[in-house]
């Protein structure tokens, strides 16, 4: 897709209203584990303010109160086919709908033993008929509903199986046969219930065998996210560089070949952020307000941050900040390579934030033993401590070893925060690398994977923080830069009209 093809949106707006589902395990603010359920609160919304009608699917959990958020009953007694000649020949389900302020149009498919009896969104041996629930339920309550979608889009390997079930066992069913289908990739390591790497070659599956009943042990063994690529009209992932890297063996997580394929049909679109809820100006989360005209203020939230965690407070010191899962993807083995020549060499500090491996956890706390007052760190989650980093921080710390798009070096430059980060998929494509020559750039950039290259970046941005002037030019580049989900909204509808149109072609 180029800026060349983008059709006219004032003409599409005053056509029939196009109406998309988005499908997924989690929403905010109803259901929230991680990023997608940030995607599927803000892009529905950026979706509905360019005209469309954009909807979400999820669960409705035991945590997610009716009462509080006021839902209504969409459909009752909705019977959901497992396929099971015994027993069970179908699951008995609701569907309930959110009309409120706080987020898009959203229903909730209710069954009490797959949902409202559990208070974690993930995490259990059932999740493969949890989520086969969910995949054949959204169909057969679209079957029965008045308002049908013009697309669908199934988010990662939970609902990968939903464009299989209409490709295959619903193909005759002309309710459906317009609907353009398409498969968005957050993250492709995760494929379904099993680890597919260490699966011996006769169990494997090439994703053509029909799908079993929910209650066939085989269901766990199918790889989901295979086919949800295979069997969607087209692919989406988060970021342009993640979409080429994953057609290659390095990067592919086995399921390259079939990618390489389908290449044709694989776009890559980058998350954005809520500029609203990520705003120095008017942020509740950080102590001290600033914009580009007041950007000498934003070094006293410096001061907070280091009282917060127990630093020394001083305004020379470089602080670089983590927010992050602990796990070796976001680079903390290399990390843990350079931690003590980094605080040997350089005036630096260190917060890290986030919860994960206790490998990872062991050491930070043993670092910030021998370095008393440089490395403050919390494990628990605190919804103001990244905010306070953004603000606070000099420079963001995201050596991840893959990033499909990432989101928190875009939330970091929000608030004026400089990332240092590995050249990988959305890190790529969002940070531009400084260039002392021509004052250019918005971040430092290492490419290889490996201790040398991410302490050379890091004593980089060390070395342009004493230049105080070109630092501070170097915040308002960030800070100028646009990762609002609205423009990653229009490149969406812009892939809509693209398959729509070959639908009715």
């Amino acid at each position: 897709m180029n800026s060349s093809s983008f059709f006219d949106l004032k003409k599409f707006l005053t056509s029939k209203r196009l109406k998309v589902l988005f499908v997924a395990t989690e929403a905010a603010p109803f259901a929230k584990a991680g990023g997608l359920g940030d995607v599927m609160y803000s892009l529905p919304l950026a979706l509905n303010d360019l005209g469309v009608d954009a909807r979400v699917m999820i669960p409705r959990y035991g945590t997610i109160d009716p009462k509080k958020y006021n839902l209504l009953m969409e459909l009752e007694g909705l019977k959901v086919p497992t396929d099971q000649p015994g027993p069970y020949p179908f699951l008995v389900c609701n569907v309930k709908k959110y009309l409120g302020k706080k987020a898009p149009c959203t229903y909730f498919l209710e069954n009490m033993e797959y949902y409202e009896k559990r208070a974690n969104v993930y995490g259990y041996s059932d999740d493969h008929v949890r989520w086969a629930l969910l995949c054949r339920g959204t169909i057969e309550f679209l079957r029965q509903s008045k308002w049908k979608p013009d697309i669908i889009v199934a988010s990662d390997w939970q609902t990968g199986l939903i464009s299989n079930y209409l490709k295959t066992v619903y193909k005759k069913d002309s309710a459906f046969s317009r609907i353009g289908l398409i498969f968005a990739i957050h993250n492709l390591h995760y494929q379904g219930m099993c680890d597919f790497r260490f699966m011996p070659e006769s169990e494997r599956d090439s994703g053509r065998e029909p799908i079993p009943d929910f209650f066939n042990p085989r269901l766990a063994k199918l790889n989901w996210m295979l086919r949800g690529i295979m069997y969607s009209d087209y692919i989406v992932t988060v970021s342009p560089t993640y979409a080429k890297e994953i057609v290659t063996p390095e990067y592919g997580e086995g399921l390259d070949r079939i990618l390489k394929e389908k290449q044709h049909k694989l776009f890559g679109i980058l998350n954005g952020i809520s500029y609203k809820d990520y705003n120095p100006e008017t942020s509740p989360h950080i102590p001290v307000h600033y914009n580009l005209r007041t950007l000498q203020k934003r070094k006293r939230n410096k001061i907070h941050l280091q009282k917060r965690l127990n630093l020394e407070q001083t305004q020379d010191v470089f602080v670089v900040g983590m927010v992050s899962r602990l796990t070796e993807q976001k680079g903390f083995d290399l990390l843990g390579e350079i931690i003590n020549p980094l605080f040997e060499n350089l005036n630096i500090q260190l917060v890290v934030v986030g919860d994960g491996e206790s490998r990872y956890k062991e050491m930070i706390q043993k670092a910030s033993e021998k370095f008393p007052q440089r490395i403050g760190f919390s494990f628990a989650f605190e919804k103001s401590l990244p905010h306070l980093i953004f603000a606070g921080a000099d420079a963001l710390l995201v050596p991840s070893k893959f990033e499909p798009c990432g989101i928190v070096q875009l939330q970091a430059m929000r608030y004026g925060c400089i990332p240092i980060v590995r050249k990988t998929g959305g890190l790529a494509d969002t940070v531009e690398d400084f260039n002392p020559q021509q004052e250019t750039g918005t971040g430092f950039v290492f490419e290889k994977y490996e201790p040398l290259a991410l302490y050379t970046a890091i004593v980089r941005a060390y070395s342009i923080f004493s230049l105080k002037n070109i630092w501070m030019r170097l915040v308002a580049r960030a800070l100028k830069e646009d990762f609002s989900w609205l423009k990653s909204a229009k490149k969406y509808l812009e892939l809509f009209n693209i398959l729509l149109r070959e639908k009715r072609a």
